[in-house]
C-alpha cells in the first residue's frame, strides 16, 4: 500500500502521454483512486471535505490574479502590433551591429516573452514576426530558428514571468509548511517579489550569453548571420522616440515591484493598463484586436486554473496515501543529502518537461518534492529559479522540446526540423552553463534578494 501514491502519479503520467486534457486527468485519476481507496479502506474520506476549501483559497489568492493581467499585458502589446513595431525598430537600433537582426530578437524576444509568459505563444509570435525576415536577409537557417526557439524560452526566467508568479505562489506554500513541520512557527515568508529579483542576475546572464554567442557567430562566420552590416540611415530622435514608450512600459512595471512601491498583482495591473492605453494612444488597437486579446486572455486564464483545480485534487489524494512521507524516505535514504536529492527532482523535472508545460509542473510536482528540499536545507528562491532554466532547458532540447514543435509549425516548409535541431544545440549548452554556474555559486540568485 506503500506504493499507491507513486503508482497514482505514474497512471497520471500515462494517461497524459495517451493525449488526455491535464486538468481532467488529474481529477479524475486522483478521484478514482480516492473511490478505491474508501472501498478497500485504505484512504480516509474524510479527507475529501477539505477539498472545497482548498479551492476556494485558490480562486480568492490574490497573488494569482497577476497572472490574467501580465498574460493580458503581453497579448494587446502583441495583437496591437506594438511588439512588432518594436521589433523592427530596435533591428533599426542594432542595425550598425554585425548580425544586428538576431541581437535585436533576442532583446525584443526576452521582453516579449517575460510579459506573455507562455512558451508556445512567444516563439510561434517571434516565428511569424522574425524568421521570414531573417531568413531573407541571408541568415542561415539553424541560427535564426536557435535564436528564436531560444529567445521563446526566455519567459521562464526573465521577470515578469508568469512562470515565477506560479513557482513564487507554490514555493511560498511550501516553504511555510517546511517550516512549520521543522517547528518554526514564524517561517520566514517567500514572495513572487523575492523570485522576481532572484531571476534578474541569472536572467540578465543568460541573455548576455545569448547575445555574446550571436556576435562571435556575426563576427567569425559572417556568412551565417546576413553578411555584412546593414547600411540603411537610421534617424536617431524618431527611432528612439518610438522605441521608448513600450519600453518605459515594462520597465514601471519591474520597478514598481523591485523598488517595493507595488506587488507584482498590482504591477501586473499597471502594465495591463499602460499596455492598452499605450495601443490607444498609437491607434493599433482595433476592436477586432481588443476581442483577440480579451479572449487569449480567457482561454489561457482558464487553463491555467482549471489546471491548477485538478492538481489540487491530485495532491490531496497523492497526500492521503502518504506520499509526502514517502519522498521524504526516498529523500533521506540517497546517499549525498540534499545534493543527490536536488539533482533527482532537477533529472525528473527536466524528462517530465518534454510531456508536461511548466504549469502543469508547477501545480503537480513541485508542491511533492519542495517541502522535502526545504526541509533539508535548500534555499527557496534558489530551488525555484534553478527550476525555471531546468524547465527552459527541457523545453529546447530535441526531440520533443516544447519551442521546437511550435516553431516547427510556423517555419517555411523550406526550413527543415534538423535545421531548427542543430541551431538550439549551442543555447542548450549556454543554459546548462548557467544551470551549473548557480549551483556552483547559489548566490548569483541568493544575492540580490538579500539586500532587500
Amino acid at each position: 500500500m506503500e506504493l499507491i501514491p507513486l503508482i497514482l502519479f505514474a497512471v497520471v503520467c500515462l494517461v497524459l502521454m495517451l493525449g488526455y486534457p491535464v486538468a481532467f486527468t488529474l481529477a479524475g485519476c486522483s478521484l478514482l483512486f480516492a473511490g478505491l481507496g474508501i472501498v478497500t479502506g485504505s484512504f480516509d474520506p474524510n479527507l475529501l471535505k477539505a477539498l472545497p476549501d482548498r479551492l476556494f483559497g485558490t480562486m480568492s489568492n490574490a497573488t494569482l490574479v497577476a497572472v490574467p493581467l501580465f498574460v493580458y499585458m503581453g497579448v494587446v502589446l502583441e495583437k496591437s502590433k506594438i511588439a512588432e513595431d518594436l521589433l523592427q525598430n530596435m533591428a533599426r537600433l542594432c542595425s550598425f551591429l554585425p548580425g544586428g537582426l538576431a541581437v535585436s530578437v533576442v532583446l525584443v524576444g526576452a521582453l516579449l516573452a517575460a510579459s506573455t509568459g507562455i512558451v508556445g505563444a512567444t516563439v510561434v509570435t517571434m516565428g511569424l514576426m522574425s524568421l521570414p525576415t531573417m531568413l531573407n536577409r541571408g541568415y542561415s537557417k539553424s541560427l535564426a530558428t536557435g535564436t528564436i526557439c531560444a529567445t521563446g524560452t526566455l519567459g521562464q526566467i526573465i521577470p515578469p514571468s508568469i512562470a515565477l508568479v506560479l513557482l513564487g505562489d507554490v514555493l511560498s506554500s511550501a516553504n511555510q509548511r517546511a517550516q512549520l513541520n521543522m517547528g518554526v512557527f514564524n517561517p520566514t515568508p517567500v514572495s513572487v517579489g523575492d523570485m522576481f529579483v532572484g531571476a534578474v542576475i541569472p536572467g540578465l546572464l543568460l541573455v548576455a550569453m545569448y547575445l555574446a554567442y550571436v556576435l562571435v557567430i556575426a563576427r567569425y562566420r559572417p556568412q551565417a548571420a546576413g553578411g555584412h552590416q546593414s547600411k540603411e540611415t537610421t534617424h536617431w530622435p524618431a527611432l528612439l522616440l518610438s522605441l521608448a514608450p513600450p519600453l518605459a512600459l515594462v520597465f514601471v512595471v519591474l520597478g514598481s515591484i523591485f523598488a517595493g512601491v507595488a506587488t507584482p498583482t498590482e504591477a501586473a495591473g499597471v502594465g495591463a493598463m499602460g499596455a492598452l492605453l499605450l495601443a490607444l494612444a498609437k491607434r493599433k488597437l482595433s476592436w477586432q484586436a481588443f476581442k483577440e486579446s480579451c479572449l487569449a486572455t480567457t482561454k489561457t486564464t482558464v487553463m491555467v486554473f482549471t489546471i491548477l483545480v485538478g492538481a489540487s485534487v491530485f495532491s490531496l489524494v497523492f497526500r492521503g496515501y502518504g506520499g509526502e512521507e514517502l519522498i521524504e524516505a526516498i529523500f533521506h535514504s540517497l546517499p549525498g543529502g540534499a545534493f543527490t536529492a536536488t539533482l533527482v527532482v532537477m533529472l525528473v523535472i527536466f524528462l517530465l518537461g518534454f510531456i508536461l508545460d511548466f504549469i502543469e509542473i508547477t501545480f503537480v510536482v513541485v508542491p511533492l518534492v519542495a517541502p522535502v528540499l526545504l526541509m533539508m536545507g535548500i534555499d527557496p528562491i534558489w530551488l525555484g529559479i534553478m527550476i525555471a532554466v531546468n524547465l527552459q532547458t527541457s523545453f529546447l532540447t530535441p526531440p520533443f522540446g516544447f519551442a521546437l514543435f511550435y516553431l516547427r509549425g510556423v517555419a517555411p516548409k523550406n526550413v527543415m526540423t534538423a535545421d531548427i535541431y542543430t541551431g538550439v544545440v549551442p543555447f542548450i549548452a549556454l543554459q546548462l552553463l548557467l544551470l551549473i554556474a548557480m549551483a556552483i555559486w547559489p548566490g548569483l540568485v541568493t544575492w540580490l534578494p538579500s539586500q532587500g
